[in-house]
């Protein structure tokens, strides 16, 4: 079989120090290189967000965009990408969001390259998104689901939603979390914690129900909830803050990105508690889920599908206050045990990665 040109669209840049889709990249290209695959491959990046503009990672090459890779800008930033890999002649283009998906009719006009794309959450269905933004990112989520080649899904959920709305099969293929138990723990004294905890990582917006948790944690003065998220990026987390800071048992800690301290703080949790109610399989999740503790998750299809429906359950703050008040050591460690077995079976980036490049290779 003939090598192919692949180039990958869509994230920061590697090695990976954003979000969820630089993870991917990078373990797909730690997997690339450990596997010695013979396709050349390519991870466009973020000139704003990668100074150093090194040439290479592993065994891809970087090439890079004069334009953030988020926001607003994030729409150039994928076009510019798209036509840099129709001229660098790249056989296949993997397309990490929809941002750009707009630019697909004229790519697959000028190119023969095959296009596979991962459409990530519903990305119009956020709260954050209002009038012509949220138009946009339906408009951007049809062209990318009717001019793929073939769609990504991370989530059964989200492929049951784009076989009802567009008739189209997705292949479903989640995220790695093994990652996140691979790395050495390092030293979290610095936050001064005491023994027993519960444990949440997340962003702080409202469709992560992070107001839930809190209100429901505040009322259990006995139970310590230790969440890190970006507090100050929004009027919604500031708030958030302002009003809970009086809580003794609450602990709110500011964005922390070493995957050391990470593991520690989570290890050391007695159980997990996940508000997420969009964006399909949440990476948090499954980084949480390898480390076998017991998951309070917010009832709705995506953490269902990406739990199998081992979780426990929640819907409001009053039921969180009760699994919590209920949850006692023989259902958090059967819980738990099954959170790891999912976790193993479905949720390794080995098992990500050679699902991707039986895809990517055809």
């Amino acid at each position: 079989m003939k090598d192919k040109n692949i180039a990958i669209i869509g994230t920061v840049g590697v090695p990976a120090n954003y979000g969820g889709f630089e993870t991917l990249a990078e373990n797909l290209v730690k997997y690339h290189d450990a596997a010695s695959l013979p396709d050349p491959l390519t991870i466009y990046c973020s000139s704003r967000s990668c100074p150093s503009k090194e040439r290479s990672f592993l065994s891809a090459q970087l090439k890079y965009v004069p334009l953030n890779a988020n926001g607003a800008q994030s729409i150039p930033y994928d076009i510019v990408s798209l036509f840099s890999a129709v001229w660098n002649r790249s056989d296949v283009i993997l397309l990490l969001g929809v941002s750009g998906a707009i630019a697909l009719p004229l790519v697959r006009l000028v190119s023969s390259a095959r296009i596979i794309t991962n459409i990530d959450g519903i990305e119009w269905r956020r709260e954050k998104w209002q009038g012509l933004a949220k138009r946009f990112l339906r408009f951007s989520e049809k062209m990318a689901v009717r001019f793929s080649h073939e769609v990504i899904a991370d989530n059964g959920a989200i492929a049951e939603y784009v076989k009802q709305a567009y008739g189209v099969d997705c292949h479903v293929i989640a995220y790695g979390g093994d990652h996140a138990v691979a790395v050495e723990g390092t030293a979290v004294d610095e936050y001064d914690l005491p023994e027993s905890y519960a444990f949440a990582v997340c962003r702080i917006e409202p469709e992560n129900n992070v107001h839930m948790v809190l209100e429901a944690s505040a009322r259990l003065k006995s139970h310590v909830l230790v969440m890190v998220g970006n507090w100050s990026n929004s009027e919604y987390g500031r708030a958030l803050r302002e009003q809970y800071a009086s809580c003794d048992n609450l602990f709110l800690l500011d964005p922390i990105y070493d995957l050391g301290k990470l593991k520690t703080l989570r290890s050391r949790a007695s159980f997990y508690v996940h508000g997420h109610s969009a964006g399909g399989t949440n990476p948090s999740l499954v980084e949480a889920m390898h480390f076998g503790k017991a998951v309070l998750a917010f009832d709705c299809d995506y953490n269902r599908s990406t739990t199998e429906g081992k979780a426990l359950f929640f819907g409001n703050s009053e039921k969180l206050q009760q699994l919590i008040v209920s949850l006692d050591k023989t259902v958090a460690e059967k819980v738990g045990r099954d959170m790891l077995e999912v976790a193993n079976r479905c949720y390794t980036w080995r098992i990500v990665a050679e699902q991707y490049f039986s895809l990517l290779k055809g």
